[in-house]
């Protein structure tokens, strides 16, 4: 099945752990691990969005090094994997770029380790994926999305909540918690 589904994580606004607005460092491992999980679950494109120019440079440096240099040519499921990622500076230039591929807006769609309001579902996201909507799946750096990224969704997945014997704790890397969104919006059951 064909999905029109991209993700975009998100650098700039971000907030840290006193809910300041900041911007977030690109990292090497999100950028592999997120690729290879968005590949291997048929994501369309994984932006990379971040208005630092010198993270940019250091975002299409990894990219092209596994896409076009001596990385892809020794380990070409990588740059399979990584051959998905685009780098744009702001959420809007995503928008805009999937609005004009698709000939329509995507469905928004934020993701939090706290509850939001607007919940959707992920049986109810999986059913949209499947009428054809194209989606755009918000992922958040540092300690999760602006207030001003949330207002832009449309809706909100439920937080990924481990076992209740971690007690109040609720902090996975962003590739974890990409992974296991992505697994529940298009994974295979086994019957």
């Amino acid at each position: 099945m064909s999905f029109r589904l991209d993700i975009a994580l998100i650098h700039y606004p971000v907030v840290n752990k006193k809910q300041e607005i900041v911007g977030s460092a690109v990292t090497n491992l999100d950028i592999h691990d997120i690729a290879r999980a968005g590949r291997t679950f048929g994501v369309r494109t994984y932006w990379v969005v971040t208005p630092y120019e010198q993270q940019q440079e250091l975002t299409a440096s990894i990219a092209d090094h596994w896409t076009k240099g001596y990385g892809g040519t020794v380990n070409p499921d990588r740059a399979d994997a990584l051959s998905i990622i685009q780098i744009r500076t702001s959420i809007e230039q995503v928008l805009a770029d999937m609005s004009e591929q698709d000939r329509q807006p995507p469905l928004v769609v934020a993701t939090s380790a706290s509850r939001l309001c607007k919940k959707m579902s992920y049986a109810a996201l999986q059913n949209e994926l499947q009428q054809g909507q194209p989606i755009l799946l918000l992922l958040g750096t540092a300690w999760g999305l602006a207030p001003q990224v949330i207002e832009l969704a449309d809706v909100a997945l439920p937080p990924i909540m481990g076992s209740m014997g971690a007690g109040t704790y609720n902090h996975l890397s962003v590739r974890s918690a990409a992974s296991i969104c992505l697994d529940r919006l298009c994974g295979h059951r086994e019957d």
